[in-house]
């Protein structure tokens, strides 16, 4: 199946990620991890203004009492501009470092956020309360997380095994258990990476170094994907009026450089083309809104 892609920004992104549909505006905030950037797309106009530029972010959403909840490679903070923020986490959760790779939010207003490029990564929900707790451990490198539209799954990835994982969630109480593989992506496609589930509980993965976003069933089998003339492909969320639009974003990152990390897939190009570009492709899917997350500012 053929879909037509657009190209929507071209920033060069090192690390272009964290695509969150602000239903509220109905623009895209999306990220540059190693490059410190933080956008917001307006498709209105078609205008990609640049919020915030300088330390490293994992993820930035609209906060319900005010400004962006910002997850940082140093905690996670409540932000208005680069003058004006408060941190609302900072350093390390039982010595875990907060050092975050991806983020999403949960039902509660709380925000779920994964480590990474430490020697070993953490999953941790920073609560609305203001207390943090470690939801899993010993991850080779935290990413792409979501909830099931009845909200009684949770899912988290961890890239290098090429493992995305299916919990159990308890929507009243939040407590989130009973961790087991949801699928495990070929090698030869490269890595599961940032990903969203639709409103059908389809998850949708990004595989960086596939340069396609790929669509799978709630048993854990490919139903569909969707080909990007980008290999190094990141994350992916539906947003527009109709959530029925597909923002994927993609990574520059390692571009110009012939010498291989060891994460690549036997074949891959080093010369191809790896991205830094937002697209978007329009889909007969619809996607689920967002959760935004809940804090106040600490008195």
């Amino acid at each position: 199946m053929e879909y037509e892609v657009e190209k929507l920004a071209t920033e060069n992104a090192v690390v272009g990620e964290g695509p969150v549909w602000d239903a509220q505006s109905q623009t895209l905030y999306w990220i540059d991890i190693q490059g410190g950037k933080i956008w917001n797309y307006d498709p209105a106009n078609g205008e990609n203004k640049l919020l915030h530029t300088g330390y490293n972010v994992a993820g930035a959403t609209r906060n319900k009492q005010g400004g962006l909840a910002v997850g940082t490679w140093e905690g996670v903070q409540l932000w208005n501009s680069d003058d004006d923020y408060t941190w609302l986490f900072k350093g390390d959760v039982e010595g875990r470092p907060i050092k975050l790779n991806d983020v999403t939010v949960g039902p509660d207003g709380s925000m779920y956020g994964g480590s990474g490029h430490l020697d070993s990564c953490t999953l941790f929900r920073f609560n609305t309360d203001g207390s943090a707790e470690i939801i899993d451990d010993g991850l080779d490198l935290c990413n792409g997380m979501g909830f099931s539209p009845d909200l009684k799954t949770f899912y988290s990835t961890d890239s290098p095994k090429h493992e995305i994982y299916k919990w159990d969630h308890n929507p009243t109480t939040g407590s989130i258990t009973n961790k087991h593989v949801f699928t495990t992506t070929p090698s030869d496609w490269g890595i599961p990476d940032g990903m969203t589930v639709d409103a059908e509980g389809f998850v949708w993965s990004a595989i960086w170094y596939g340069g396609m976003v790929v669509r799978f069933d709630p048993d854990g089998k490919e139903e569909r994907r969707v080909e990007l003339p980008a290999a190094q492909t990141s994350s992916a969320m539906f947003g527009g009026k109709d959530l029925n639009e597909l923002y994927v974003t993609t990574a520059a990152f390692g571009t110009g450089d012939p010498t291989p990390t060891g994460w690549e897939p036997a074949g891959f190009d080093m010369s191809t083309y790896r991205g830094g570009d937002l697209y978007r492709v329009k889909l007969d899917i619809q996607g689920k809104p967002e959760f935004i997350t809940d804090y106040s500012v600490p008195s």
